[in-house]
């Protein structure tokens, strides 16, 4: 895929601890699921093991910084990344895992399973959106400003405007 949606995944460590790590590599894997691909070294695979449950945040224009940092430093290296990108958490009421309160959209995932090759399957659990970015009760990505990783020129972009509308463009074509 290209460019490639920034995720900011959030966990625990063993002395609850929050933890957060930038992460390209994923998607939407069914209506319901995530899918990550995240090397075995990364203090977030370890926490998602052994507390069985992630956040993943998009990340945003307006904390591109705080979203670049963690993903810089390692978890492994780095005890307090979290606290030093600036991040608050607040303890998710549906999965053992952190809401980053600066990133206003978050996807709270229960762990489902790791494939034999290693891609982890979280099961999503609830959307939690803050009401900056709602408009008529419905996430608006104007105000959500989420941004891409464009590995090829190695620089992060802000999504922009509407070009069309969905299920409708395609009438034109007769």
């Amino acid at each position: 895929m290209y460019p490639m949606p920034v995720l900011i995944i959030g966990t625990y460590g063993d002395d609850g601890t929050p933890d957060a790590m930038n992460a390209a590599w994923g998607g939407i894997a069914d209506y319901n699921q995530v899918a990550l691909c995240l090397s075995e070294s990364h203090k977030t695979t370890k926490n998602i093991l052994k507390r069985k449950a992630f956040t993943v945040s998009m990340a945003d224009a307006a904390h591109v910084a705080e979203c670049d940092y963690v993903g810089m430093v390692s978890g492994n290296q780095v005890k307090d990344k979290f606290a030093k990108a600036g991040f608050h958490a607040v303890k998710s009421e549906f999965v053992d895992a952190p809401v980053i309160e600066e990133l206003p959209m978050t996807l709270e995932c229960k762990l489902n399973k790791v494939t034999e090759e290693g891609l982890i399957i979280g099961d999503i659990v609830n959307v939690s959106a803050d009401e900056r970015i709602l408009t008529d009760g419905n996430i608006d990505p104007a105000k959500l400003t989420p941004i891409t990783f464009d590995s090829v020129n190695n620089t992060y972009i802000k999504l922009g405007e509407v070009c069309g509308k969905a299920y409708s463009e395609g009438k034109k074509i007769k």
